[in-house]
């Protein structure tokens, strides 16, 4: 009964311990007087939230020092390293991270911006403000053609996004998205993609090398970071963050298809007031758990947008496998390929207007549907090598006027079969299959037999 009653007394006085209860520092120790030992009170002790914050700025520290590190890699082993910002929470600490280093100012590491036409109001002047406070020039990049949202709708159309997303992923984020890395020449990407994204970024790691054979390497300083800890970071350094944070977007992407977390119609998945969790000034309000847990950052992300087969996009197109797979790497490049590279507007005008019948690809080699044709069209290739007849490439990106106006190019890829004295005929199926492109130019080349 003796120790019922003990241990009843000692839950008692737990429950009725207040928050602050003292953890030591120093172990108790004891002294002896006239024979009899007594307890001596501990020299230190810390309260709970102490130990919380001290953990926390250990974490950080540690987070920062890794990340620095990664970076230091990047400034001083390659001789273009590239930072392609959009200005989320992540980005904008990389950004002080690369400020910190002194890479911004002196041009070590060079920032690239996508103009989407399509952002939010504040995030070019948001970029000025930036560009003041660490003292450096961002390259921005914009779809080709265009300098207002005016002008993207004349050339690609008003709400692309609506008929047909990846053509607009492709116009207006990937393309200039590849130009700007070949334009500045990089040999390695610096991005703020984190782990706890979740989805296709669960596993990534720090570094990702360079494919065998050559190609673009990329880090991830912020991999192992979560969101709190970059809001945490934010507040520890004073970094500013995009102003849309403050009204309840955990995260920046087109202002057509982002929304508040929560949002009143439920869009993000979470209905509620917007503005009603948000980040002003280092401090949080509303419940940050919305924001925080694991995988949720861009749930107001991608809005009543969906990709192949109807799947809920989760990745703008920029980062998706194989986006960066050939901006450095050419299609149809192998020694051994059998497809004949066409080098000039002259090589190409007189394959187009020779006696021989042909077949000619106009491609683009960051486009996924080119790259997706690669092999097929190899096997085209080699069949019809055999039989004499020239299958060739013709690199259309870099020349879109000219196969605009000499090769029906509309989008990337387009195949035409040269039928000598009737001209260019082309292949509108998107089956590109091997015997149906073979079958195609059969029955072009029968017609004049």
């Amino acid at each position: 009964m003796m120790m019922i009653a003990a241990a009843a007394a000692a839950a008692a006085l737990l429950v009725a311990a207040p928050a602050t209860l003292a953890f030591t520092t120093t172990t108790t120790t004891t002294t002896t007087i006239g024979g009899a030992r007594r307890l001596v009170a501990p020299v230190k002790a810390v309260s709970i939230e102490t130990m919380i914050e001290k953990a926390k700025s250990d974490r950080l520290a540690h987070l920062e020092a890794q990340a620095l590190e990664s970076l230091k890699i990047a400034g001083e082993n390659f001789e273009s390293a590239v930072f392609p910002n959009a200005m989320i929470v992540g980005d904008c600490v990389i950004t002080h991270l690369l400020g910190k280093l002194g890479y911004l100012s002196s041009g070590e590491v060079k920032v690239m911006v996508v103009d989407t036409m399509h952002l939010f109001d504040s995030t070019m002047p948001f970029l000025e403000a930036l560009e003041k406070k660490y003292e450096f020039k961002a390259e921005v990049f914009t779809p080709v053609g265009c300098e207002t949202v005016e002008d993207f709708n004349k050339v690609y159309g008003k709400e692309l996004w609506v008929a047909n997303v990846e053509e607009y992923d492709r116009a207006a984020k990937v393309e200039p998205f590849q130009r700007g890395l070949k334009t500045l020449e990089a040999d390695v990407m610096i991005n703020g993609r984190r782990r706890d994204h979740g989805a296709e970024r669960a596993y990534i790691d720090i570094a990702e090398v360079a494919p065998i054979g050559g190609g673009l390497a990329k880090l991830n300083p912020l991999a192992y970071w979560t969101l709190e800890d970059c809001f945490d970071y934010a507040k520890q350094e004073g970094i500013p963050l995009h102003p849309t944070v403050a009204l309840g977007y955990p995260s920046q992407g087109d202002a057509k298809d982002t929304v508040p977390v929560p949002d009143p119609e439920g869009l993000s998945g979470v209905q509620g007031e917007a503005g009603s969790v948000k980040w002003v000034n280092g401090e949080w309000f509303g419940d940050k758990a919305v924001w925080l847990d694991y995988g949720c950052e861009r749930r107001g992300r991608f809005v009543g947008l969906a990709g192949t087969g109807g799947k809920k996009k989760t990745e703008c197109g920029i980062h998706v496998a194989g986006a960066e797979r050939t901006w450095d790497r050419d299609l149809w490049s192998d020694e051994d390929t059998a497809v004949a590279a066409l080098g000039s507007q002259d090589e190409a005008i007189a394959l187009k207007n020779g006696d021989d019948p042909a077949v000619v690809v106009v491609y683009a080699p960051w486009c996924p549907f080119c790259q997706a044709m690669e092999a097929e069209y190899e096997l085209l290739a080699k069949d019809l090598k055999d039989k004499g007849i020239t299958v060739a490439k013709y690199r259309g990106d870099e020349d879109r006027e000219f196969v605009s106006s000499e090769f029906n190019v509309e989008a990337f890829p387009t195949i035409d079969v040269v039928v000598p004295g009737k001209g260019l005929v082309k292949y509108d199926s998107e089956d590109r299959e091997k015997d149906k492109l073979l079958a195609f130019f059969d029955d072009q080349v029968a017609a004049i037999a």
